[in-house]
């Protein structure tokens, strides 16, 4: 589980630039899932062998200059509140700026490491004209160019010296988040799970507070329920909300083993849910998805089927997923629904012994070899279940760089086939044997 760091500051300072630098090394490593899309603005990074997430506040501002500044006192909140520390990125060519002002006001109150960044310095000139930075008592200053990476270093090396040892409490138990956008009723779910009104729910979205864990024991599931509803914002203030529940997201499906994706039915698998998704498949969760507010949508004949249908489409290649219609409000299958996430938590942490993995997958490879490349035949030898925490499979051959995604693909298939892990991300490493 990782840390994560807010890149914050006003639009065009390159903060974008930056945080695209900052994953791209990674970008190889982490998306070795097949078929991941990148959510351009969450990413995964490491610099001295210490691993943290990244969030680019840059990609959530929308809407014209008089609104950008409350929108972006707003992200530098939520970012002070949510992140463990915070980039701060300036403009060494148009200087202090007003709303650099507002920002570090906002900043020097915080109690978290703030490392402010001076951009697009690339000359002895500019590195000159940095200086008026102190201006704004944030003390020190880095100076990079976040277009050709000079710089970069030095800050990254203080960076993560700042960074907290994110150490999540042993717990025996599973842990399960409910993820989702605001009001699609996660906090109503945990009430009729809970069976008590814990959680206030309200028709204003995001009012919930912090995210926190409550240990369920019931039909004889255990298990420590994470919501992550939880906003401790005054509801008068008009969320960001795409920002605040990928921020929060983030949060929770560190911490979990699997998530339970809540939709709203009425207004569908769209983008945000999609972030959201991606974001637990990247991080190797389990995830279950729950179409709530079922009750309230016009019925055809197949509709269920249809709505699958589209949901699969949405999340393809990663598409063997549970999908189960519910409504919280009449308590509709949503015990049915915590039963699922038991069998994928136990689908996460299955072990296959190597002996019957090779048994069940070494004929199917040798009547389906990989495709010759370059017209170079590929061996494939033996395969075997890596100890980590969820399922990674490593196939030993003789030209492990000649096998293409598709082929990963289809061994990824004949795995779900023999071996039940819907709702589960496989990786899959080909090794030089």
């Amino acid at each position: 589980m990782s840390a994560i760091v807010a890149i914050v500051g006003r639009p065009n300072v390159g903060k974008s630039t930056f945080f695209n630098r900052l994953i791209q090394r990674r970008e190889a490593i982490v998306d070795a899932v097949s078929g991941v899309t990148r959510d351009r603005h969450y990413g995964k990074s490491d610099w001295n062998g210490k691993e943290f997430s990244v969030i680019d506040t840059g990609g959530y501002v929308l809407g014209s200059d008089d609104i950008f500044e409350q929108e972006i006192d707003k992200q530098v909140e939520l970012a002070i509140e949510e992140a463990d520390a915070i980039v701060f990125m300036v403009d060494v060519e148009s200087g202090v700026t007003g709303m650099d002002e507002d920002v570090s006001k906002l900043l020097r109150r915080a109690n978290k490491p703030v490392f402010l960044a001076v951009n697009k310095v690339d000359n002895a000139q500019r590195e000159a004209d940095a200086v008026e930075f102190y201006a704004l008592g944030l003390g020190d200053y880095y100076t990079l160019s976040s277009i050709n990476g000079s710089g970069t270093g030095e800050l990254l090396d203080a960076l993560v010296k700042e960074l907290p040892e994110v150490q999540v409490e042993e717990s025996e138990l599973p842990r399960f988040a409910v993820v989702g956008r605001p009001n699609a009723g996660k906090s109503s779910f945990i009430n009729a799970l809970i069976g008590e009104d814990r959680y206030i729910v309200t028709d204003i979205a995001g009012t919930t507070r912090d995210s926190i864990d409550t240990k369920y024991d019931r039909f004889g599931f255990e298990f420590n329920l994470v919501d992550t509803a939880g906003i401790r914002r005054k509801a008068k203030v008009k969320e960001d909300l795409e920002f605040y529940s990928v921020m929060r997201s983030v949060r929770a499906i560190e911490h979990c083993d699997v998530c339970i994706l809540l939709v709203d039915a009425t207004r569908g698998f769209d983008g945000q849910v999609q972030n959201i998704f991606w974001l637990a498949q990247r991080n190797n969760k389990g995830v279950v998805i729950l179409v709530n507010k079922w009750d309230l949508v016009e019925k055809e004949t197949n509709s269920v089927k249809e709505y699958t249908q589209k949901i699969k489409k949405a999340i393809e290649p990663f598409d063997d997923v549970p999908i189960l219609f519910i409504s919280v409000l009449t308590k509709q299958r949503i015990f049915k629904a915590i039963e699922t996430a038991v069998d994928v938590y136990k689908n996460r942490s299955k072990k296959i012994v190597t002996r019957k993995l090779n048994d069940i997958m070494l004929p199917i490879i040798e009547k389906t070899s990989p495709p010759a490349y370059k017209g170079k035949y590929v061996k494939i030898k033996f395969c075997t279940q890596l100890p980590t925490p969820y399922p990674q499979f490593a196939f030993f051959c003789n030209l492990p760089q000649y096998v293409r995604e598709p082929y990963k693909r289809f061994l990824e298939n004949k795995l779900r086939e023999n071996f039940d892990f819907s709702g589960v991300p496989i990786t899959i490493f080909m090794r030089k044997k």
